[in-house]
């Protein structure tokens, strides 16, 4: 097979064109081409009045492969890699996964595919009773810690922009994408540069893991919070949950701690547990609303009645040393109300998958160190969270977001309007956010937005709308583990994902799930 890449495509192109490019490209026949594929396809937006694709091409010719790619440098003989795993050995007690965010379910389908049985305790419901629970909290302000945006079966990813893009360059990302498209996601996540689910189509694909996990063995135990580890001679050997007021035992080997980043109740056991953690940097900031029709001209410009939502993907380093970035950009989504903890209030994005919302929003984050915050607690970085969460929550009260237009954060001499009505549930008000934030975050937020605002003009609107306060970017903390991935302090235990540290979005958190199951296996 060949690979042709940096094929340009119009905006609007048909199979016969795209065939036609194939065949100039090669500089063959249309007869001696067997079979063309788009392998992935992006959008170059760099000059607005020239938008097009930029596309990598499979192709399948009668012809000498190795002649036709010594004549053009953009093409290359290859062979795709598929993801494949055996297991080495078998378990003599069924492995415990404690979290069922992407890197639990991704953790448990390849131990079930293997024989292995697992079992998956999660503190929050399943999707189907979650997504119930949380509609309730934001439509009526009914709030249950237990089970949120933060927990609960598919983690925090299930509810927010549904991002399956990655940076990391491993064969499972490409069998990770094939699966959800296998359990029901959209077929176009498999060429998208960007590819994205969205919250809609994402928590179908989840249940259809969990059903398959469950054909295959598997046991998932929802509504079980996780209480202790039974750990002797630095060897795990049971663990404990709590489920309906009722408290159970698993004997195990074997413990994956797919915890997500706000477990703050696991981190406290596990610190009490003297399981080696370590203070890690994260980011602290806001949420940003623009019109999306805004973005979407500055983007794209004219071209863009004929492509999807924009995005966009800015950061900047000031003068203090500090960087403040974009982070999870929804286009045309919604800002939530993500708190999991009652008196504290965090805000995220989300999208459908459809980002066909009248608003698109993104967070504004500054970096934040163990610098910033240690007190010689392995956890002051989850009590600066909850420290600014707290701030959130008691601005206004009963979980109503506080939302300042971007002037008026700046300090201009600017009057609220109504341009940009902000879209987080179950409510917002207006208040000034620098009561909310230390002074570091609050300056460094204020230098960022103006050095955005020369990278993409629709930072100079004034009416764009804050809303405070995103916290939960990552983790706060990293749980260390050793080269075979268990834990330093506890043979048997596998800190994995994002709530360990060792991940960042869901596709990152799924191969950290995969790698785990297989060192288990190995």
């Amino acid at each position: 097979m060949i690979t042709l890449k940096n094929l340009r495509l119009p905006l609007k192109y048909s199979k016969e064109e795209l065939k036609f490019a194939c065949t100039k490209a090669l500089r063959i026949s249309s007869d001696d081409v067997k079979s063309v594929s788009i392998k992935r396809l992006s959008i170059d937006a760099r000059k607005k009045n020239d938008v097009h694709y930029i596309a990598t091409l499979n192709i399948e010719i009668s012809g000498n492969e190795k002649i036709i790619v010594s004549k053009n440098k953009n093409t290359e003989i290859t062979n795709e890699k598929k993801y494949t795993f055996k297991a080495l050995k078998n378990l003599d007690k069924r492995p415990v996964i404690i979290g069922a965010g992407p890197a639990g379910l991704f953790c448990g389908l390849i131990l079930a595919r293997n024989g292995a049985n697992p079992i998956i305790i999660e503190r929050g419901e399943c999707i189907e009773n979650r997504t119930k629970t949380i509609n309730l909290f934001w439509e009526a302000s009914i709030f249950n810690s237990k089970s949120n945006v933060q927990f609960g079966e598919g983690g925090a990813g299930t509810f927010s922009d549904g991002k399956l893009n990655t940076g990391i360059n491993d064969v499972r990302s490409r069998f990770i994408l094939e699966e959800f498209v296998n359990h029901g996601g959209p077929e176009e996540i498999l060429i998208s540069a960007k590819p994205h689910i969205g919250t809609d189509e994402l928590k179908g694909t989840i249940i259809n893991i969990r059903k398959e996990i469950e054909n295959l063995g598997g046991t998932f135990h929802f509504n079980s919070l996780v209480t202790d580890l039974i750990i002797s001679d630095n060897k795990i050997k049971a663990v404990s949950f709590e489920q309906n007021g009722v408290t159970n035992t698993i004997t195990t080997d074997n413990v994956v701690l797919a915890i997500g980043h706000s477990a703050r109740d696991t981190f406290e056991m596990l610190k009490n547990k003297n399981i080696e953690m370590q203070q890690k940097a994260f980011s602290i900031g806001v949420r940003v609303e623009h019109l999306r029709e805004e973005v979407d001209e500055c983007q794209y410009g004219k071209a863009r009645h004929l492509l999807p939502a924009a995005d966009y993907k800015l950061n900047t380093h000031l003068k203090n040393g500090r960087g403040v970035y974009s982070f999870c950009m929804c286009p045309g989504g919604v800002v939530v109300n993500a708190s999991s903890e009652d008196g504290m209030l965090c805000v995220n994005g989300m999208s459908y998958h459809a980002r066909d919302g009248v608003n698109s929003n993104s967070a504004i984050l500054v970096s934040v160190t163990p610098e910033d915050y240690n007190q010689n607690d392995v956890l002051d970085g989850v009590k600066l969270q909850r420290m600014i969460e707290a701030k959130t929550y008691s601005a206004i009260g009963n979980h109503i977001a506080p939302v300042q237009c971007l002037g008026n954060f700046l300090g201009k001499d600017f009057t609220i309007h109504k341009k940009i009505e902000p879209t987080v549930k179950p409510g917002f008000d207006y208040y000034c956010l620098d009561k909310i934030f230390p002074n570091f975050i609050s300056d460094s937020l204020k230098e960022g937005f103006y050095d955005l605002a020369n990278k993409m003009y629709v930072f100079n609107d004034m009416a764009a709308v804050l809303t405070a306060a995103e916290t939960r970017s990552s983790s706060p903390v990293r749980i260390i583990r050793n080269d075979n991935l268990q834990s330093k302090s506890c043979t048997g235990l596998y800190p994995c994902g994002e709530g360990a540290g060792y991940a960042g979005g869901i596709m990152s958190a799924a191969v950290d799930g995969i790698k785990c199951a297989e060192a288990i296996l190995s």
